[in-house]
């Protein structure tokens, strides 16, 4: 194959994939700001909303690895393609939906489409651009991931002021039209293994990944202790299960080939703290601003913009940057930068300055741009080329456990402490990126290493037309 696409092909195919993971990662926030409202109109209890934002969550979940084995076995932009069709026939659905029951349905569909774009956009990234630049593509797919990730909620309040709930999902269809076109016209074909899927394997994933998110979920909701810890206890008997049977296999739903790479575990478990931490920040400072503060919603909402609009500003800097540069340097260097702004926000007291909290919200913001960009080219450049489906899968799959079990912490916290829950979260958060920035400094690796032309079982690949 070619090393990368020529423009303006290249940017072309880009712009597909940002559109469509823009659109995959906001739903899974944007629809939390309606939920009041769609609770009023379809007069259900707000218990029975939440399935609302769950059927997708889960859906996302349990099928991100199956799909990415899918884009090893049948190239990657057929899966993008089928899976980018499936999210815009669904946001549809969504839009027309007059009962709860449909709703989640329809919302299922929806996370299974945002899985198979999920599962295999930085690997298609990997094929867009050429080895020299694929820092470039990664730091413009982290920008894409984390702005989309911090501006949900303001997004949705936007689109609400002038419309209804219905348009929440409504926008998706002309973007998801839009991005299909261009892909099918753009995206590269990519070689494919013709492995096939286990459904015991299959079966096994979505027991494993699905009670445990909805287990660590459950652990944030009022009553639901128990309930959580015996779903983390059967996801943990069938994830020993999920090992074993994986182990065995050629070609296994989970990527134990990958995982077994020391550069590539460790880039996994830098990837799952930094999210960790980001989400407790995110989770915890409204809470600060408005009971602290006594600040308004739009002032809080205003105040959280400097962490996304610094890692915009960097991220795409970091990504070149670690083209040129160690990126494991690059990545422990922004995980200090972000523990560092993390343990300056529990500083903050109740008398605190706006200007206080935007400066070190700011460096927050920059050491997590510094980080995520070149972290993310070692999680899909260490990988053989054609694992990049595993490797894309299992990135998406280490920033949903991050998130999950910041959110985790933060409700423990929230029921167990009383009193200053900023000053303990936000050092629990710089607790976790110190320990993730010692992690990410084992790894010794050039910018040669990552992304060099590796063969290891690429004698299993072949050509796949754009059929």
């Amino acid at each position: 194959m070619t090393d990368g696409l020529p423009n303006p092909q290249r940017a072309l195919a880009y712009l597909a994939i940002a559109i469509a993971t823009m659109m995959s990662v906001l739903d899974t926030s944007i629809v939390n700001v309606a939920l009041p409202t769609i609770c009023n109109d379809l007069s259900i209890a707000p218990a029975d909303a939440i399935w609302v934002v769950n059927a997708y969550q889960l859906a996302i979940t349990v099928s991100l690895l199956p799909l990415a084995v899918l884009g090893d076995s049948l190239g990657y932009k057929r899966v993008y393609c089928y899976g980018l069709a499936l999210f815009t026939l669904a946001s549809f659905a969504c839009a027309n939906a007059h009962t709860l029951a449909f709703l989640a349905l329809a919302r299922v569909f929806q996370g299974l489409g945002a899985a198979g774009i999920m599962s295999v956009n930085i690997a298609l990234v990997r094929f867009i651009f050429p080895r020299a630049k694929l820092g470039v593509g990664v730091g413009y797919t982290s920008l894409v991931v984390a702005v989309s990730s911090a501006a949900g909620p303001s997004i949705a309040s936007a689109i609400l002021s002038v419309a209804h709930w219905q348009w929440l999902f409504l926008v998706n269809v002309p973007l998801g039209v839009l991005a299909l076109l261009i892909g099918i016209r753009t995206l590269p074909a990519t070689p494919t293994s013709g492995a096939r899927l286990n459904l015991v394997s299959v079966v096994l994933n979505a027991v494993t990944f699905g009670l445990l998110i909805s287990g660590l979920t459950a652990f944030g909701e009022a009553g639901a202790t128990r309930r959580g810890i015996v779903m983390v206890a059967i996801a943990l008997v069938a994830g020993v299960l999920f090992v074993r049977r994986e182990s065995r296999l050629a070609t296994p739903i989970l990527p134990l080939d990958l995982l077994r790479m020391p550069v590539f575990s460790l880039s996994m478990a830098t990837s799952i703290c930094s999210f960790a931490a980001q989400t407790m920040a995110y989770l915890v400072l409204p809470f600060y601003f408005q009971q602290s503060l006594k600040l308004s919603e739009t002032q809080t909402g205003l105040l959280m913009t400097p962490w996304p609009l610094m890692t915009a500003l960097i991220a795409p800097i970091a990504g070149r940057l670690s083209d040129r540069v160690s990126p494991g340097l690059i990545s422990s260097i922004g995980l200090f930068v972000l523990g560092c702004g993390l343990a300056l926000l529990g500083l903050l007291g109740d008398t605190a300055t706006q200007f206080g909290i935007v400066w070190r919200l700011a460096i927050c913001g920059l050491g997590f741009g510094l980080f995520q960009s070149p972290n993310n080219r070692v999680i899909i450049g260490s990988a053989p080329r054609n694992r990049s489906g595993g490797a894309s899968g299992l990135q998406s799959m280490g920033r949903l456990l991050g998130q999950s079990s910041g959110a985790v912490v933060v409700a423990i916290v929230f029921g167990l402490v009383p009193g200053r829950h900023l000053t303990l979260i936000a050092g629990i958060a710089a607790t976790l990126a110190v320990i993730a920035a010692c992690a990410s400094s084992m790894r010794r690796m050039s910018t040669e290493q990552v992304d060099a032309p590796q063969q290891r079982g690429a004698t299993t690949e072949r050509p796949v037309s754009d059929r």
